[in-house]
């Protein structure tokens, strides 16, 4: 598992009445290869795993393998049980996933000795590479630099970190100055921060934005060091990020169903859901960013 360059996280897509919807899940996957994602992200911290019972799992990896063919498709495993982490890794390997990311889980009594311990029994048991997703929002885990440096340093089977924890760069170089190429690091948060973190040493973008083709123009031109254009297009396209940001994931469901990838922006109950304030906006930033463009298609930058 290569993790670098832009590997989206997609969304669960919901018909209306709540059920999986797993027409919309190849659609999505069929646009993310057309964009040319090197990847895929399935049941993340955005994808409503919480919501889903075991079959539903194993729908939603079944169908997005199934489309994705030979594009990597990484699962989130993250449960509060050890053990739960530790069976939904057997299954995503038993349906032919990549690998699975994996969140630290919180305790009434913060733990760096319990967090370190819940990992090397997840990789002592893992067949597939995990991804170490540094996410407090979610997970309501702070883990430190120095941390996340013993877990990297003695336990085996991580193919790279997915940081979130803010203020991202500086932990990001903390990283990339400690292990160079030897561990990747990759980008989340919706690309919030995405130019600062690419200048301080990001290997690409692992996140949920609605418009992929953005990040990989951003990572092409770091690549080549051409900062101006970096920024150029990160200002251009920053509103839509920021608005796309807020709780939830409503927002980003609209806009995939404004690009045809799904069918529905149902969130599942007792997740918010857009409204017409939410697509009236979104209408006028779309209008101003990406003006008479295919939203359906991948879009110019």
């Amino acid at each position: 598992m290569k993790f670098s360059g832009v590997i989206p996280i997609l969304v669960t897509p919901f018909n209306a009445d709540e059920s999986v919807d797993a027409d919309s899940i190849r659609n999505m996957i069929r646009l993310m290869q057309d964009i040319g994602a090197q990847g895929v992200t399935i049941l993340g911290v955005l994808g409503e795993a919480n919501r889903l019972d075991d079959a539903e799992r194993e729908l939603v990896i079944t169908s997005a393998i199934q489309a994705a063919g030979q594009l990597p498709v990484i699962v989130g495993t993250s449960a509060t049980g050890t053990r739960a982490v530790i069976n939904h890794n057997k299954t995503a390997k038993k349906l032919g996933a990549s690998a699975v990311m994996v969140t630290p889980q919180a305790e009434a009594v913060p733990s760096d000795k319990k967090v370190f311990k819940h990992f090397q029994s997840i990789l002592s048991e893992a067949d597939l590479p995990v991804v170490l997703q540094d996410h407090p929002g979610s997970s309501g885990v702070h883990m430190s630099n120095e941390l996340i440096f013993k877990m990297l340093d003695e336990l085996n089977g991580f193919c790279g970190v997915k940081l979130e924890s803010v203020p991202t760069a500086p932990k990001l170089q903390s990283l990339k100055s400690r292990y160079g190429k030897e561990i990747k690091v990759m980008t989340g948060l919706g690309a919030l921060y995405g130019a600062f973190d690419l200048e301080a040493g990001s290997d690409g973008f692992n996140t949920g934005f609605a418009f992929p083709e953005v990040l990989i123009a951003l990572a092409n031109k770091a690549k080549k060091n051409e900062w101006d254009s970096v920024y150029e297009i990160y200002r251009r396209f920053l509103p839509l990020i920021v608005y796309e940001q807020h709780p939830g994931v409503a927002i980003r469901k609209e806009l995939l169903k404004m690009r045809g990838a799904i069918s529905t922006s149902t969130v599942r109950s007792p997740g918010g859901q857009g409204n017409e304030s939410i697509q009236n906006t979104l209408t006028r930033l779309l209008s101003k960013v990406v003006p008479n463009q295919d939203l359906s298609k991948p879009i110019k930058i």
